[in-house]
């Protein structure tokens, strides 16, 4: 597949961003690095230009030896890469060939500025307190734990509907599949909000559209609790979705802000555990509620205090944690105090364009999807899982409320060994950090993404024996319910696994087009989630709940093979790839395969450290036009 210009372009500033990735430096070597605003072409008083006379970071006290310190130079490098990668810094998107009208009031065109580069701001070095990374660790801890409310509130509210479909199916007089919308179109806005949310986080920060969505999540499922139709309540539910996939595709990010590589795993697997334990922990609050005098319309008013209480932490406790809008912010105080008009900071540079924003937000996440066999294969596989969280909302009611009886409340609680199984897996991921710590260390610093198929493949392994589990002892009821209900230690522990070191390979696979793999990855996946519900009852009632496990089962088990094939080939279908920029595992032997016309760019991953793969300026007229 070819890359388009958009991409090209972005290729090019990442080259430029880390162009010792393309020199072979050793990776125990770090050099000067002479920044942009300290090499411009005016002629100085003495009659050389500064050009001549290279003059290292002239505005940043060399005592600290910021230019050569490997943090700095590795968030610098980082900045860049995010900035070549955000809708509207491509300056191509918004060219016409229309003349230029007259400057106005009979004034002539200005003289040129000088270099741009020169008023940038940028961090004080690696120890600027502005910079999240460098905030407490307290403050990092709560922010962490208000975010992780904030992501659960949203998953909770995906799945608290499903106790009440039987009730307004009843009160509205439609079937129960009609009434299971109400969850489905909640997913189904967890399908499209991260088309919104994603590039606005990129653009204007975290901060923002997080507020913003946690707002119009509480509005809409007031909406929903206070709705008078059913037509009402489906279009509250898919907007509440809309707005609740914010903190989904948000929070993560907030998390790599905060946190360096050494403690990001152990941030995000946190997070990941929070998002797939919340939609299993609301079907007994609300079965509980469901059965009480309160009635279905408080499963609604106890997601909009939730979410209202949400707002109101992000609203006047959440600070900003993206590091380019950090920067907007620092410029703004420096042009305010100083009356400096051109300093300014490179996320002001942008200019959003539509047709980029279609290009980048959604022309290339379908063409990654359906283009990529690493990223089909792996979403059909965790779309099939995904599906089956949501479906497990249906089936559980079957083996527990129809076989053995219990009410909706009791029923719920039932749930309680899948989030068992997703807490052992997220405690095993933890506990395997140190090795795969040591494996990175040993390979200079570069991660090779099959290391994380291990996980995967024994996740795929244990979820499809729990289905098998489930269906077999849950279809009778003189089986003790004790025992399907331990079936989902094993499906819960396989789920968590497969879906958290499978986006991990997808971003150690695709490095500065990950957004857009997981945005691909995340569409599928959610229109699984949303359509699975729909056909469940038919299928156990006309199948039987031991048929139509073993169905899924046999399902399963026949994707294991996927993250097998993966470890096996992955590295060559990676290096054929026009978007997987990432080098073969050590002691391939890249002269004996064939990597097409991404071989150049493949080879940027040369094994370098973070220092070695820093930022410097721009070197030759295509990096000025290309940044």
């Amino acid at each position: 597949m070819a890359i388009d210009e958009a991409d090209r372009e972005i290729i090019a500033a990442e080259a430029d961003a880390s162009p010792t990735m393309f020199t072979g430096r050793r990776s125990e070597e770090i050099e000067r690095v002479i920044s942009a605003s300290s090499v411009s072409t005016t002629t100085t008083s003495d009659g050389r230009s500064a050009r001549e006379r290279t003059v290292g970071m002239s505005r940043v006290s060399t005592s600290r030896d910021l230019d050569r310190h490997p943090t700095a130079l590795s968030r610098i490098q980082t900045q860049r890469s995010q900035h070549s990668a955000t809708v509207g810094r491509d300056p191509k998107s918004r060219e016409s060939r229309k003349p230029l009208p007259e400057f106005g009031a009979g004034k002539p065109y200005p003289p040129p500025l000088p270099d741009r580069e020169g008023y940038v701001v940028e961090f004080d070095g690696p120890d600027d307190p502005l910079h999240a990374q460098n905030w407490p660790l307290r403050k990092k801890l709560l922010t962490a734990a208000m975010l992780g409310y904030t992501t659960m509130t949203a998953a909770f509210g995906s799945s608290i509907f499903s106790s009440a479909t039987r009730s307004i199916a009843a009160q509205f007089e439609v079937s129960v599949t009609v009434g299971l919308l109400g969850v489905s179109l909640y997913v189904l806005g967890f399908a499209t909000g991260p088309t919104l949310w994603a590039p606005l986080s990129e653009l204007r920060g975290r901060r923002l559209p997080l507020v913003l969505a946690m707002f119009g999540f509480t509005i809409f499922n007031i909406g929903t609790a206070s709705a008078k139709d059913l037509q009402t309540i489906l279009i509250c539910r898919f907007f509440a979705g809309f707005f609740g996939a914010c903190p989904l595709a948000v929070v993560a990010a907030v998390f790599s802000d905060m946190f360096d590589n050494r403690t990001r795993g152990v941030a995000i697997t946190i997070f990941s555990m929070a998002v797939f334990t919340g939609p299993l922990m609301s079907p007994f609050v609300g079965g509980f509620i469901v059965d009480s005098y309160l009635g279905w319309r408080w499963c609604g008013w106890l997601i909009s205090i939730m979410g209202a209480v949400a707002f109101l932490l992000d609203l006047f406790f959440l600070e900003e944690t993206y590091p380019p809008v950090i920067l907007v912010g620092k410029a703004e105080e420096l042009r305010r105090r100083t009356l400096n008009w051109g300093i300014h900071a490179k996320q002001e540079e942008i200019e959003v364009d539509f047709r980029e924003l279609v290009t980048k937000n959604f022309s290339r996440p379908m063409r990654l999807l359906f283009g990529e066999p690493i990223i089909a294969a792996l979403s059909v596989y965790m779309a099939f899982i995904y599906g089956l969280l949501y479906l497990f909302l249906t089936a559980y009611p079957f083996v527990f409320q129809g076989v053995h009886h219990f009410s909706a409340g009791i029923s719920g609680l039932t749930f309680f060994g899948m989030i068992i199984g997703q807490l052992i897996s997220g405690v095993t991921v933890l506990a395997q950090q140190p090795w795969y710590q040591r494996k990175l260390a040993a390979n200079n610093g570069v991660p090779v993404p099959e290391w994380r198929l291990p996980s995967v493949i024994a996740g795929g392994v244990s979820f499809a024996a729990g289905l098998f589990w489930f269906g077999w002892s849950g279809y009778r009821e003189d089986v003790h319910w004790i025992v399907p209900t331990l079936s989902g230690i094993l499906s819960g522990f396989g789920l968590l696994s497969i879906f958290l070191q499978a986006l991990n390979y997808l971003v150690d696979s695709y490095l500065m087009f990950a957004a857009s793999a997981i945005a691909g990855n995340t569409f599928l996946r959610s229109l699984a989630g949303a359509g699975f519900p729909l056909f469940s009852s038919y299928m156990f009632e006309g199948m039987g709940i031991q048929w139509a496990s073993t169905l899924l089962g046999c399902v399963a088990a026949a994707l294991v093979p996927i993250p097998v094939l993966f470890y096996l080939y992955g590295h060559k279908l990676r290096q054929r790839s026009s978007f997987a920029p990432t080098p073969p595992p050590a002691g391939f032997d890249e002269s004996t395969d064939d990597v097409g016309d991404n071989k150049e760019f493949a080879a940027g991953g040369n094994g370098n450290n973070s220092a070695a793969m820093a930022s410097a300026p721009r070197r030759d007229e295509r990096a000025d036009n290309a940044v």
